[in-house]
């Protein structure tokens, strides 16, 4: 028995005064507005209408149900409302993860901005440099920085493409020198970055003469942040693997000097990930569209602004 039906049909003949205009009301026939009303006596175990050949009547028992009645199809209708506007309207609490790097220097920028056009939405920010699961840990949305993503059931939104440079402080150059290959990394202090998108031991660059790789061999610092990393090679520990985003800063205000400045690492897919595409919440729809019209242009800027100080480093 469809208990939230019933009581529509009940709610309806109460209204209606009799059977048949509440089956012109619901769109229904007399004998189904008679079995839902009959259905629902029998389930409560009491009458709820006195009936006679002319009209029927409300007992004490279905004024008192008629009240509750109407008080639970309305939150049923206000719910119902409420889920489905979460398809029209940006409101709630997004659960997002990112990792860190990315994180800090964009999505904590872009949550600012986004949310200047939907006040309503708020966040739940995780950062961490992994790939996590999005369902058993409950993220709506993860930012990413991936070569290759793996195969699953997610949907990805591709957002664009950075890369990392390889820095080293002034001091640190003047010390030891600069390198002109990367195979003259080999005979410097190499600060490795961990991270699930480099691997830790092959740097993997392309120049000139295309890809080449070098393989670190030992390194006297390891470390999982992009910002520990920074500071690392400011301290004059040796040469280090920085993102574009880290690096610009530095190279700006003179603490960071570009090594190997004809040389990047190899480039990397920016993603946006949520678990499905199917009846998509208006809040992940509209925070991921923002991301792909918003990122581009920030890592574009980036991109040009590291191009401009090679041309200046050239000449």
């Amino acid at each position: 028995m469809d208990i939230l039906q019933n009581m529509r049909i009940f709610q309806s003949v109460a209204l209606a005064g009799s059977f048949t205009a509440a089956a012109i009301q619901l769109d229904s026939t007399t004998a189904n507005i008679s079995r839902g009303i009959s259905q629902l006596e029998k389930h409560l175990r009491t009458r709820l209408f006195n009936r006679t050949t002319r009209r029927i009547a409300l007992t004490d028992s279905g004024r008192r149900y008629l009240l509750r009645c109407e008080q639970i199809l309305k939150s049923v209708a206000e719910a119902e409302v409420e889920a489905g506007d979460a398809h029209t309207r940006p409101t709630g609490q997004l659960n997002v993860h990112s990792m860190t790097g990315i994180g800090q220097h964009y999505v904590v920028d872009a949550i600012a901005r986004y949310r200047k056009n939907y006040p309503d939405v708020t966040f739940n920010l995780s950062m961490s440099n992994r790939m996590p699961n999005l369902v058993n840990e409950g993220f709506d949305v993860s930012i990413i920085l991936a070569i290759d993503l793996p195969d699953s059931t997610n949907v990805s939104q591709k957002l664009g493409e950075t890369y990392s440079i390889v820095c080293a402080s002034p001091s640190y150059i003047k010390a030891f020198g600069i390198a002109h290959t990367p195979q003259d990394l080999l005979n410097h202090a190499c600060l490795t970055l961990v991270s699930p998108v480099i691997p830790l031991q092959e740097w993997s660059f392309v120049g000139p003469d295309g890809r080449e790789e070098v393989t670190i061999t030992s390194s006297p610092f390891l470390v999982d942040s992009v910002d520990a990393m920074k500071a690392a090679i400011s301290n004059d520990m040796g040469i280090g693997i920085l993102p574009v985003h880290a690096a610009i800063k530095g190279l700006s205000n003179g603490t960071l000097v570009r090594v190997l400045p004809k040389y990047r690492l190899e480039e990397l897919g920016l993603y946006a990930i949520y678990p499905s595409r199917h009846f998509l919440d208006a809040k992940i729809k509209t925070w991921v569209e923002y991301l792909k019209t918003s990122l581009p242009e920030v890592l574009a800027d980036h991109k040009a602004v590291l191009k401009i100080r090679d041309l200046v480093h050239f000449t």
